[in-house]
């Protein structure tokens, strides 16, 4: 199913779910942001977008149907057709979670918070409110990733700029363009992309994509994007593979592979996998250790986890960017 027919029924059973009373088609169409965006809001004369809508909402409703969905007709005192899905006909039976299955929905949800689906989610039952229309109690509306539901609390931030139009581009299969700084590089550079997946790895968001320039695949760090990312019509030139190895790609450049060397220091007894990959290890006194450690440009993260329990001595670029992610974190 394509991401974007899903956030719309998505965005349909919500509706259906979130209201105490049956909504008619015009109630809908005005409330859900595709609805609208394709066929205007529907307070206008009849045309031909109203039969569009009709087909559309028709389809929409029986896959909803067939996914398990009970969806009532009700006819209105004013003959009007309205719709609902009662809480009690569409309850889930009680789901278990294992601590790691939980974990990954917190994340999930943690994402879907930050990105461009939180607005598109909620944008619906919003609407339906700003008109006075009685919604579902509160303490049974819909899930609201916003809100706290255990004490493990994890976090991927998707705060860069470039996450979203990118997300947008990896969904809907839309190269780009856009200017990358290399680790190593004084100035960006414009690099045009077919962009496959975005992937969080150790704090950082990549995109693996086809570089066009080079006709090679590539991984690119989202912080590394400076100014805006620009789509470009067309198709994708390369055919997109089953599998993306994102994170095997980015510990190669931390690790073997990486062109240069960092100089640190790390507390006596600390840092364990950073001492298996060290190139030379010395003792520097006062229960610190000097290591000589390979170094690409996901070498950051690493340091970052070890808190202060690591001092990164150089490169400067190394010291600088462990030092803007530890105080995003004390901002955080």
């Amino acid at each position: 199913m394509a991401i974007a027919k899903a956030e719309r029924l998505m965005n349909l059973a919500l509706c259906l779910l979130g209201t105490r009373r049956p909504l008619t088609k015009r109630e809908l169409r005005g409330s859900i942001e595709a609805y609208v965006e394709a066929f205007g809001p529907g307070d206008g004369p009849a045309g031909a977008g109203d039969d569009a809508f009709n087909r559309m909402f028709e389809r929409d409703k029986d896959d909803l149907r067939e996914l398990g969905m009970v969806i009532e007709t009700v006819e209105g005192l004013e003959g009007d057709t309205g719709y609902l899905a009662r809480r009690d006909s569409n309850r889930l039976p009680p789901i278990t979670l294992d601590a790691e299955e939980a974990a990954a929905l917190g994340l999930a949800a943690k994402i879907w918070q930050q990105a461009r689906l939180a607005g598109a989610a909620s944008g619906a039952l919003q609407k339906l409110r700003a008109a006075g229309m009685p919604l579902a109690a509160e303490d049974e509306g819909p899930y609201d990733p916003a809100q706290p539901h255990s004490a493990l609390e994890p976090r991927i931030p998707a705060h860069e700029a470039a996450f979203e139009p990118l997300m947008l581009a990896c969904r809907d299969r839309r190269p780009v363009v856009f200017d990358y700084r290399k680790a190593n590089a004084a100035r960006p550079e414009q690099r045009q992309v077919e962009p496959w997946i975005l992937e969080c790895w150790r704090g950082h968001w990549y995109l693996a994509g086809w570089d066009r320039d080079r006709q090679a695949e590539r991984v690119f760090r989202i912080s590394r994007i400076t100014g805006k990312v620009r789509s470009r019509a067309g198709k994708f030139t390369a055919e997109v593979p089953d599998h993306v190895t994102v994170r095997e790609t980015v510990e190669s450049w931390a690790g073997e592979t990486a062109t240069g060397t960092a100089r640190i220091k790390l507390r006596a007894d600390h840092g364990y996998p950073l001492r298996a990959r060290a190139l030379s290890v010395r003792e520097a006194g006062g229960g610190w250790d000097e290591l000589e450690i390979p170094y690409g440009h996901g070498l950051d993260a690493w340091l970052v986890e070890l808190g202060p329990d690591v001092v990164v001595l150089e490169p400067a670029e190394l010291r600088a960017d462990v030092v803007d992610r530890l105080r995003a974190v004390a901002k955080g």
